[in-house]
C-alpha cells in the first residue's frame, strides 16, 4: 500500500508555458539552502520562473529566485500566495513540516507529498518501512528497538541485549551526526536518553561497517522511475567528507542490490520526486547479505551533488522534470568523479580569524568544478559548497582530488 496520496491530479507543467492568466509557468519550492538554490538553478535553465518559501532574508536559494517569499513555513498567507504563484511544489529538506506540505497539496501538485516527507521525519516510522519493504527490497535495516518511554527502556536493558553496543538516535531533527550517541551498556544507554531529555529514540545495533553507499532515484507521477548508479561515501565527525562515483566503486553485485533496494522502495511508497537512499555495507555478509538500510532523504543529496558535472542529466534536472510531470531520461555517467564537500573550516584559519582559500591554486587543476553556497558566514560545520573533480579515468581523478584536499586543508585525504 502507498504511504503517499497525492490530493491534486497531475497535469504536466510545460516550459516556458503560461497558465490562464497569462502568468508565466512557476516552480516552487519549500526551503531555502544550497539544494533549493540547485534545484532554482535547474527549472530556470528550463525557463521555469522559481519561488521560494524561506524565512531567511539571505537565504542561498532566496537570493536566485524569481519570487522570495520571506514567512515561516506554517504561516497561512505565506502558503497561500506559494500555492497561487506556482503550479507545483517541492521541498529541499525534510524537516519542512509535513503539515505545511499538506495544506499545500489541497489546490497544487506537491512532490514529495507529506505522508512520505512525515516518515523521512521520524526514524520510528523510517526503520517501520524499511522492515515492512524488506521482503519486496531484499534489504533491511540493522537491528534496532524503539525507546519512548522508561518502560521500554527497561524492556530493552533486561531483554535485548543483543542491541549492544549501538547508536541511540532521536528519532525527530537527528542530521550530519547530531542526536546521536553511541553507548556500549545499558548503564550508557540510560545516561545517553537521559542526556537527550528522554526525547523518543531508536536504539540500532553497531554493526561490523566497510564503507557507505547511497542511491538516487527519481520517480514520476506516472510511475516511472530512473536512478543512478550507488555512490561511496565517506563521513568525517559524522558529516559527508568524500564522494566517490566511478565505476568500481564498490562490488558490482552490492551495487545492484543496492539500487534495486532504493527503486523498490521508491515504489512502494509510491513516490514522486528524487529520492536518496543510505545504506550501510557490512562486514558480517552472512547475516546481512553485506547491505542494509540506513535511512532516506525525500529530496536530492549531498551526495548527489557530482551529478551536475559527471551526468549528462543531474539530480536537480530530474528533480525539476519530476515535479513537473515531464520525461525522465535514464542518466548516464559521463565521467569518474570525486566530490570534495566544503565546511566552514576551509574559511577558518583555527585562530577565529578568517582567511581566503587558494582558489587559484585549486582552479588551476584539471577537471575541478567548484560550487560554492552563496552563504555570506562560514562556520565551523556548515556546508559552504563543494568541489567536483572529473577526468578521464578513475586515477587521475583521485591524484587531482588528493592535490585540490591538501591545498584546502580537507579532511579524508586517506580516504580519497
Amino acid at each position: 500500500m502507498s504511504a503517499d496520496m497525492h490530493d491534486v491530479a497531475m497535469t504536466p507543467v510545460l516550459p516556458g508555458s503560461e497558465d490562464a492568466a497569462g502568468q508565466q509557468a512557476t516552480l516552487g519550492v519549500m526551503g531555502g539552502g544550497q539544494l533549493g538554490r540547485m534545484f532554482v538553478h535547474a527549472a530556470q535553465r528550463l525557463g521555469y520562473f522559481t519561488a521560494v518559501l524561506e524565512p531567511d532574508a539571505q537565504s542561498p536559494a532566496g537570493q536566485v529566485s524569481h519570487h522570495h517569499i520571506q514567512t515561516d513555513y506554517h504561516d497561512p498567507a505565506g502558503l497561500a500566495q506559494l500555492a497561487q504563484l506556482c503550479q507545483a511544489i517541492t521541498t529541499e529538506f525534510e524537516n519542512v513540516p509535513a503539515q505545511a506540505l499538506q495544506a499545500l497539496a489541497l489546490t497544487r501538485p506537491v512532490a514529495p507529498g507529506a505522508a512520505v516527507v512525515g516518515i523521512a521525519q521520524n526514524r520510528i516510522a523510517e526503520k517501520a518501512l524499511f522492515t515492512a519493504c524488506a521482503d519486496v527490497s531484499g534489504v533491511t535495516c540493522a537491528p534496532y528497538a524503539v525507546i519512548e518511554t522508561l518502560a521500554q527502556l527497561q524492556a530493552v536493558q533486561d531483554d535485548r541485549a543483543d542491541l549492544l553496543p549501538g547508536i541511540l538516535k532521536t528519532a525527530r531533527l537527528g542530521y550530519d551526526g547530531k542526536g546521536q550517541v553511541r553507548v556500549r551498556t545499558a548503564v550508557e544507554l540510560a545516561a545517553a536518553w537521559a542526556e537527550l531529555g528522554g526525547a523518543a529514540c531508536v536504539l540500532e545495533k553497531l554493526l561490523p561497517l566497510t564503507a557507505e553507499c547511497s542511491v538516487l532515484v527519481a520517480r514520476g507521477w506516472d510511475g516511472q522511475v530512473v536512478s543512478f548508479a550507488p555512490q561511496r561515501n565517506v563521513h568525517v565527525d559524522g558529516i559527508l567528507a568524500v564522494t566517490h562515483a566511478y565505476e568500481g566503486n564498490m562490488p558490482p553485485a552490492l551495487a545492484d542490490r543496492a539500487r534495486e533496494a532504493a527503486v523498490s522502495i521508491s515504489q512502494h511508497l509510491s513516490y514522486v520526486g528524487v529520492l536518496c537512499v543510505e545504506f550501510f555495507v557490512v562486514a558480517d555478509g552472512s547475516a546481512h547479505g553485506g547491505l542494509v538500510v540506513n535511512e532516506m532523504a525525500p529530496r536530492p543529496h549531498n551526495s548527489g551533488h557530482y551529478t551536475l558535472d559527471a551526468c549528462d542529466v543531474s539530480q536537480f534536472d530530474l528533480q525539476v522534470r519530476a515535479m513537473a510531470g515531464l520525461p525522465l531520461p535514464p542518466p548516464r555517467h559521463h565521467s569518474p568523479a570525486i566530490m570534495l564537500n566544503l565546511l566552514g573550516e576551509v574559511w577558518l584559519d583555527g585562530n577565529g580569524g578568517r582567511r581566503e582559500p587558494d582558489w587559484p591554486a585549486v582552479l588551476s587543476l584539471p577537471g575541478t568544478h567548484l560550487h560554492l553556497y552563496g552563504k555570506v558566514q562560514a562556520r565551523a560545520g556548515r556546508k559552504m559548497g563543494h568541489l567536483t573533480i572529473t577526468g578521464p579515468d578513475v586515477a587521475r581523478v583521485k591524484t587531482v582530488a588528493r592535490r585540490a584536499a591538501g591545498l584546502l586543508g580537507l579532511p579524508g585525504l586517506d580516504f580519497i
